[in-house]
């Protein structure tokens, strides 16, 4: 599958094609990255068996067979290259932060990966049957393996030793932005199998980094003199800052989730029921106690502001359960 390259890739596979059973596809207006040109490519295929390369040789076609034996013998319904199983290797020497980086990426994707070594690789095989019992493949990136090892319910992954050659040519897809996108993918696929514990983890999170930043901006707002019963509501606007830049994230990859057309009406909607509650219950412990430390001032006001946050949500639905719906619907289809 080509996405449009300017490369004169199309034509050399053209013209290979009268002597390999080559088939090339071009998209001309590609617009779901890496992940929707191999899944084009899966559906089109036509094998019993299927699997996944770069075309760049980076990926050595030599243990193509090593992929498929274990398939045709039943030992495994997915199997790996995988450059971290014993045999395996790197062409190129990777530097300390790309090791401690790809470590972490491979813990994070542990959960349903399992003891898996090299989850993140890029060339893989399955079962056309094994394929077509996906459910719901939307793939972030180029972590297709992933999602397919995810979605497919896969059981009996083995990994194959392999050299994963120096790039000779073009550029590493390694970059910030595809590293918050294998975060995004990350997120989607934690919904995916743990649909009920996910979501609450995540208001956790979103809880802990907001109530952190609140807590230091106030902090500052007292050693400047200003009134407790004042610094605390004040305050409270950075942590609902913070809780914008995650509920952005969550509208871009879960749009088509979302119960509500207007999704920052009803955020800005809820954010201020949160400041009001904030701000009613700093200005009692303010009136009413006398020299509250910073730590009660927070946990108190912050507390009520973020139970009214989720019981406001979950009755406007602001959260993933139409994830949950749509999953339950395809377990039972």
């Amino acid at each position: 599958v080509d996405d449009n390259s300017a490369d004169g890739t199309a034509a050399v596979c053209a013209g290979l094609a009268h002597r390999y059973p080559l088939r090339v596809l071009v998209r001309s207006e590609p617009k779901d990255g890496l992940g929707g040109a191999v899944l084009l490519g899966l559906r089109q295929a036509g094998g019993k068996y299927l699997l996944v390369m770069d075309a760049d040789l980076q990926h050595p076609p030599e243990r193509i067979p090593d992929l498929l034996e274990p398939l045709r013998e039943g030992s495994a319904d997915f199997t790996l290259g995988s450059r971290y199983v014993a045999g395996g290797s790197t062409g190129e020497k990777w530097t300390m932060f790309r090791r401690v980086n790809s470590r972490v990426a491979t813990a994070l994707a542990r959960p349903f990966a399992g003891p898996t070594r090299d989850p993140m690789s890029g060339f893989f095989a399955l079962s056309r049957k094994q394929f077509e019992s996906a459910q719901r493949l939307t793939p972030l990136g180029y972590k297709i393996g992933l999602e397919l090892m995810c979605k497919c319910r896969v059981r009996q992954v083995r990994e194959i030793p392999i050299h994963f050659a120096t790039r000779q040519r073009g550029q590493s897809k390694m970059t910030l932005r595809e590293q918050f996108r294998y975060l995004e993918h990350l997120s989607r696929l934690y919904d995916f199998t743990f649909p009920r514990l996910s979501p609450i983890a995540k208001f956790l999170i979103v809880m802990v980094l907001s109530w952190l930043v609140g807590a230091t901006v106030m902090r500052g707002f007292l050693l400047c003199g200003v009134w407790s019963g004042q610094a605390v509501p004040m305050s409270y606007i950075a942590a609902i800052l913070v809780e914008a830049a995650f509920y952005n994230r969550y509208i871009r990859t879960q749009r088509e989730f979302l119960t509500t057309k207007k999704p920052w009406t009803d955020f800005g909607l809820i954010s201020a029921a949160e400041l009001a509650t904030c701000t009613i219950v700093a200005c009692w412990i303010a009136l009413r106690v006398n020299h509250p430390r910073i730590v009660e001032m927070v946990f108190f006001s912050y507390g009520a502001a973020t139970v009214a946050r989720y019981v406001i949500r979950k009755e406007l639905l602001q959260d993933v359960r139409g994830l949950r719906h749509e999953i339950r619907a395809d377990d039972l289809s």
